[in-house]
């Protein structure tokens, strides 16, 4: 089974140079340096390296998890030699400018980048992506002291990074959080507190670990107006930003996890000595302020893994279902025929195409919010920067949930496409599935993300991010010039004005009592707004897809322009018209799931 290829030769280039024209951003100032040439330079180096050394050890990793011997954590030897080749090439600072020693990449190609390591070996890859995302925290809201003690460091991978957020007994409830910080006369903070879930959080790849550490000052305001936000250093600076002493930070264990097994997850206790030294990110009270401006931009990050995960599993299954031969079909269905590979069968056909629609839509979802970052960065129109920001955060949750949502539902009928094979160890789709299932769970649950769509998204800023939204799809739908896609944009047509239906009945109830419904069928709400959004992402692909089919002769780009055409029909006959159960949930106000009581379970 030939599944070393990662991404289809033509994807990428389709998705940033077809359908987001990224090679316009070298018209900026920011970029003016890079060209389309450049670009594919630093995607064909993402390529080989995730392909040579990344992927050979995924499974690998898979089977021999991390160990903690009650002083520190060892690892197959794969993954620090990926780690060096990875922090070596520039690409944990690939975002950054040339000022900062970073390459200043347009964060669409650095996604794109991401998308070869993700589909690779996601657990590798996660040492170095907590690592920028950290490092995003940082370079945005700390001192130029805290700056310049830890991010050169971390830039090249010297130190890594991590985000410690979650409590044992708290969970997502972050206003509940119980770790205090207390302030010296130095004007340094001694942490006092434990931390679960922390992926990352200890290991031997680099000399020095930086946790974002969020805690309370006490005397400070209750819930979450009163979390700060602190860098924690595995070990402490000396006067000379040498390393030093082991500071009062350590890990109490290891946990044994599903999927991602490659990466620690591990369990931390800060101030068991009370000399635990954490310095202040910005001003007290404002933590989880600055937290979200790392999460927002990581949430993209775990959409684009999701969906990366679920393409690696749909390449998979692709590859096993064009080589497997079994059964026969009509005319040539008698006993002395040979047998077909089963990608000829109807219903292994639909599997495929779902698993095509959901990761590729997916991947174009993430693609496309990456963009907005890059429209945003380049624009001297602050009227304009200001609506994209809005976007970017309207769109936020569903970049993040949808993809982490139907990304394990393709690595499900993957694992189905193999039959019996799937279900065994000995082939690799029951690994995907298991890797991706962590992704509806960690930085902010798929339900989380429900709510903050529901409950603030849609109607901060008097609903201007949805504005903007349905400007920029009317845009695109009024220029189809072709006239498959037309007929698709008609079927979407009618599904906007129920959201805007489902949208003005939600603003009557908002103010009411009936809002508690909300609360459980916010789900119904997500599964609205996000298949009209995916909706409008397949368009996009199979209106440009369609232009270029008729400009070409290369049959290997005919099929490929052909698929994209098959999935986006597929998508919007088959997927789209399930939301109509949810326009009827919202619109009834349906109260079932807020009336059931906990004593009837």
């Amino acid at each position: 089974m030939a599944t070393d290829t990662l991404i289809n030769k033509f994807e990428l280039p389709f998705q940033l140079y077809d359908v987001l024209d990224a090679e316009s951003l070298c018209n900026s100032a920011k970029f003016e340096e890079h060209n389309r040439a450049t670009f594919d330079a630093v995607l064909d180096t993402a390529n080989k390296m995730a392909t040579n050394l990344f992927l050979p050890h995924n499974h690998i990793a898979d089977q021999n998890e991390p160990q903690f011997d009650g002083k520190k954590v060892s690892m197959i030897d794969d993954v620090k030699v990926a780690f060096d080749a990875f922090r070596e090439s520039g690409f944990i600072a690939g975002r950054y400018s040339f000022e900062e020693g970073g390459m200043q990449l347009p964060e669409t190609v650095m996604t794109a980048v991401a998308g070869y390591f993700m589909a690779a070996n996601p657990s590798t890859t996660a040492y170095p992506f907590l690592t920028s995302a950290a490092i995003n925290v940082i370079s945005h809201f700390a001192s130029d002291e805290i700056k310049n003690a830890f991010m050169p460091r971390m830039l090249t991978g010297e130190f890594t990074g991590t985000m410690a957020l979650t409590e044992p007994h708290a969970g997502s409830s972050l206003s509940d959080i119980r770790t205090t910080a207390v302030e010296q006369d130095d004007g340094s903070y001694r942490i006092k507190g434990s931390k679960i879930y922390i992926s990352g959080g200890d290991h031997e790849l680099s000399d020095n670990i930086i946790h974002l550490v969020l805690a309370k000052v006490p005397g400070g305001p209750g819930g979450v107006k009163g979390i700060s936000l602190f860098a924690v250093p595995k070990y402490r600076l000396n006067d000379d930003e040498s390393i030093g002493a082991r500071n009062d930070v350590h890990l109490t264990g290891l946990l044994h996890k599903l999927g991602y097994r490659g990466t620690t997850s591990t369990s931390l206790s800060f101030g068991d000595e009370g000399d635990c030294y954490g310095y202040l990110i910005g001003e007290e009270h404002f933590g989880l302020r600055y937290m979200f401006k790392m999460m927002n931009e990581a949430r993209i990050g775990v959409g684009f893994g999701a969906a990366m995960i679920g393409y690696r599993g749909y390449q998979y299954s692709l590859a096993y279902a064009k080589d497997r031969m079994q059964g026969r079909i009509a005319p040539n269905n008698k006993p002395e025929h040979d047998a077909t590979a089963i990608i000829n069968h109807g219903d292994v056909k639909r599997m495929l195409l779902a698993q095509k629609a959901y990761t590729e839509g997916g991947m174009s979802l993430c693609l496309y919010g990456s963009n907005i970052i890059d429209r945003i960065n380049t624009s001297d129109d602050e009227t304009l920067k200001a609506e994209l920001s809005e976007l970017l955060d309207l769109l936020t949750p569903v970049i993040k949930a949808w993809p982490s949502e139907y990304g394990p539902k393709a690595n499900d009928l993957g694992i189905q496409v193999l039959g019996g094979a799937g279900y065994t160890r000995e082939y690799y789709s029951e690994q995907f599935w298991r890797d991706n299932r962590l992704n509806p769970i960690h930085e902010g649950t798929n339900g989380v993300q429900a709510l903050d769509l529901s409950f603030r998204k849609l109607w901060q800023n008097k609903g201007l991010g949805i504005q903007i939204l349905k400007r920029e799809i009317t845009h695109d739908l009024e220029n189809i010039s072709t006239p498959e896609s037309a007929q698709l944009a008609a079927k979407l047509t009618p599904y906007m004005d129920h959201l805007h239906e489902v949208l003005v009945h939600l603003s009557k109830i908002l103010p009411t009592e009936k809002a508690i419904t909300l609360t459980g069928n916010a789900q119904a709400l997500m599964n609205i707004f996000a298949s009209i959004v995916v909706s409008w992402i397949w368009i996009r692909q199979a209106s440009k897809a369609e232009q270029l089919l008729s400009d070409t002769q290369d049959n290997e780009k005919q099929n490929f322009y052909k698929g994209k055409i098959q999935a986006a029909k597929y998508f919007i006959d088959w997927e789209l018209p399930t939301i109509k159960r949810d326009i009827a949930i919202l619109t009834n106000t349906n109260s079932v799931c807020t009336d059931m009581q906990a004593d009837w379970f």
